[in-house]
């Protein structure tokens, strides 16, 4: 057992001090050893020698009164045979060279041919440019901080890393890396990972006021009994000719399903949904818009001819259809963003994007 002296406390002579360790001691263990002979083995020959004296302070007095109700006697035993006690006190913690990110950064900038290059220039002289090797690690001192060098392949990982422990804003993050790391154009690289990053491009969906629904479609609790559907786009065209993305929401579950489409026709929605009846089946209604692939003839006997009750909501009233309508504000936000570095690509990133929905 151990505890933390107080202010006062550490005024206590050497003697005094073991007499209160032992007092606590004893206060701790005291229904083990109350009633029993017992040993106090100490180094300290004072406090023997205190505790048999006549003439002693009042508050050596308290403790001895303290005593009087134990059975012991008290030992003196040489420094160097109380080791293993004096070990206690002395309590060995392995020293951290470097911790685990200093390391992934050393073995990061050991093959980066920019940091080579820096160190080998202060190899032939001390200082170039305020940069310093400090055990095998290169630094660049700015305003009085070393800050670590983080190399070219690295630097994302640990931006999303800092990023991700709470989202933050690009503010934040760089107020969190600013006094550590060293990364040219900070600030942009940032705001380049939170532009990317999924969770918060879900979570920053601005959501208006919406209005109430003046004939209201009957809810049904059961999977796959209603689809709401309907047309993203169009998008910049691949070189796959897909321009529009055909969104399939389950009513109940919100389960979604993005199919990149070549148009917007009836035929092309109908070959999507034949496709997803092979895996569930077909359901009892589908929800739409009245755009022109879900207002043809075509479409209407196709839904006749499955057994699907086909609804339309009014026209200029797009949050009829709200739960795709939603869906589709995201599906925009986040496919421009991640395919902002090349627009035609957008559709490679369709099926990442609906499993995360999921």
């Amino acid at each position: 057992m151990s505890r933390k002296t107080s202010d006062t406390e550490r005024k206590y002579s050497s003697y005094e001090l073991e007499v209160m360790a032992v007092i606590e001691a004893l206060k701790k263990f005291r229904p083990y050893v109350l009633g029993i002979p017992f040993k106090i083995v100490t180094d300290c020959i004072a406090f023997k020698q205190t505790m048999s004296k006549k003439d002693i302070s009042s508050k050596i007095a308290r403790w001895a009164l303290m005593l009087e109700e134990y059975d012991y006697v008290i030992e003196h035993r040489q420094g160097t045979r109380m080791r293993h006690v004096d070990a206690l006190s002395r309590n060995p913690v392995c020293m951290i060279i470097q911790d685990s990110l200093t390391l992934q950064i050393l073995k990061a900038q050991n093959p980066d041919e920019n940091v080579k290059v820096i160190k080998d220039l202060l190899k032939i002289k001390n200082q170039h440019d305020d940069y310093i090797i400090k055990g095998d690690l290169l630094y660049k001192s700015i305003k009085g901080n070393d800050l670590l060098v983080v190399p070219e392949d690295m630097q994302m990982s640990l931006l999303k890393s800092a990023h991700e422990k709470g989202h933050f804003s690009v503010k934040r993050t760089e107020d969190h890396l600013i006094n550590e790391f060293y990364i040219p154009k900070l600030k942009q690289k940032i705001e380049k990972c939170i532009s990317n990053c999924i969770t918060c491009i879900l979570a920053s969906k601005k959501q208006g006021k919406q209005e109430g629904e003046l004939h209201p479609i009957p809810k049904v609790e059961l999977p796959l009994d209603t689809y709401h559907v309907d047309h993203l786009g169009p998008l910049e065209s691949t070189n796959k000719n897909y321009k529009h993305i055909l969104c399939v929401i389950d009513s109940f579950t919100k389960f979604v399903w993005l199919y990149p489409t070549k148009s917007t026709s009836s035929q092309e929605v109908i070959s999507k949904l034949e496709l997803q009846k092979s895996v569930f089946g077909n359901p009892r209604r589908i929800i739409s818009d009245k755009g022109s692939a879900f207002n043809s003839k075509e479409f209407d006997d196709y839904c006749s001819s499955e057994s699907i009750q086909h609804l339309s909501v009014t026209t200029g009233l797009p949050r009829a259809n709200r739960q795709v309508e939603r869906l589709n504000s995201t599906v925009i936000s986040v496919i421009s963003k991640l395919s902002k570095d090349d627009p035609t690509k957008w559709f490679k990133f369709v099926p990442e994007l609906q499993r995360i929905l999921n």
